[in-house]
């Protein structure tokens, strides 16, 4: 007897879809629907459902690779009342585009029930502080909702659904097919009724007996601090309507939020510039800092180097989650005076004579020194 996994074309450590797939693959192309009066294609077909039967199972599967053969112990292959087979027929009609019940009643395709309404996408703008600090928004969408006419039936107030004759209220169609095997039945969704199994009459005259109507609807979104774009806030219930008395979808809310002038976000961490002069980098100084609260006062020690970075710890944006604070770190650029007064000038050459610089006017700087030292 062949080995399951080589009758299927896969190897011993083959994932169930790549079973699944090898299998429809296989099936279709020796289906005897396909090969009529075709004893070995007949054949081939056989092996591949025993096959499958075997390794789609997990526990039939550790058996058979345990102990081969013996071990699922004639627990492949067909059987006359098709007990445990109605996967494996399942996958075969679907190939063909359709469900079947084999002639015992075990059908595939069942009445169409409620079904949940699409999902909707709003894409919400807003400002750095609406961001940082949370805001609510009013917003307008377009979305279906069920009909206030007819509450979402479709029908005329005053009349009401009927069984609909083509499939008798089952919303599917049987249509019978022989096989070598014997005779199966097709299951397909009743084209009359739309699976519904209902037929409506008398439409409502306010959405055309579709159970839904279009309206703008304003609906006021809290959008919590500490967002950031890439957010998303979602509404349960405010997407498209459902439908036969399924449940509407949910409303997305993607947060798209502007940059600031002057303060650079990086996660819950703000990062910014500030400008001092060269006498309050000497000196050191007292100075104004922005913070998203407004400004306060900060102490830069005598000698800050442009560059030089601090941190305001807890003074950064909220977790979303409502938990802690980012930090602020701001860097301090030293402006240099691009004019002075006579004075200033003079006042600063007695400083640098002070500091043993002994500032001369066309004296080289540090590059003119270094294109002496390597003779350019």
């Amino acid at each position: 007897m062949r080995d399951y996994y080589e009758i299927l074309n896969v190897s011993k450590d083959a994932s169930q879809d790549e079973i699944k797939s090898s299998f429809r693959t296989l099936a279709k192309k020796y289906h005897p629907d396909l090969n009529p009066n075709d004893k070995e294609a007949e054949q081939k077909f056989k092996e591949i459902n025993e096959a499958y039967e075997v390794l789609s199972d997990p526990d039939k599967r550790r058996k058979y690779d345990t102990f081969g053969h013996a071990g699922v112990n004639g627990q492949g292959g067909y059987n006359q009342d098709f007990g445990g087979f109605g996967d494996i027929f399942d996958d075969i009609f679907d190939i063909f585009g359709g469900g079947f019940d084999g002639g015992y009643g075990q059908s595939s395709s069942r009445r169409r029930g409620p079904v949940k309404g699409a999902d909707l996408r709003y894409n919400l703008n807003l400002d750095f502080k609406d961001a940082v600090f949370g805001i609510e928004k009013e917003i307008q969408i377009r979305k279906s909702e069920n009909c206030e006419t007819c509450d979402g039936t479709g029908v005329k107030p005053g009349s009401s659904k009927e069984t609909c004759s083509k499939c008798n209220g089952s919303g599917e169609v049987r249509y019978a097919q022989q096989s070598p095997f014997g005779q199966f039945v097709r299951v397909a969704t009743c084209d009359e009724c739309g699976g519904t199994g209902e037929i409506i009459k008398e439409k409502c005259t306010n959405c055309s007996g579709t159970g839904k109507e279009i309206k703008n609807k304003r609906i006021k979104v809290k959008v919590p601090a500490g967002v950031d774009t890439g957010s998303i806030i979602s509404i349960q219930g405010e997407g498209e309507a459902g439908e036969r008395g399924g449940p509407s979808g949910d409303l997305f809310i993607y947060i798209t939020v502007k940059e600031h002038d002057i303060f650079k976000r990086k996660g819950n961490n703000i990062y910014f510039t500030v400008p001092i002069s060269f006498v309050e980098a000497t000196l050191g100084a007292e100075i104004e800092v922005p913070t998203l609260d407004g400004t306060i006062k900060h102490k830069i020690p005598e000698g800050t180097q442009t560059g030089t970075q601090f941190r305001l710890k807890n003074k950064g944006v909220p977790n979303v989650r409502g938990v802690g604070k980012g930090d602020i770190y701001f860097k301090v650029k030293v402006e240099v005076p691009k004019k002075l007064t006579e004075k200033q000038k003079e006042l600063l050459k007695q400083f640098a004579k002070e500091s043993g610089e002994d500032h001369k006017e066309g004296k080289k700087g540090f590059f003119g020194k270094m294109k002496d030292a390597f003779g350019n």
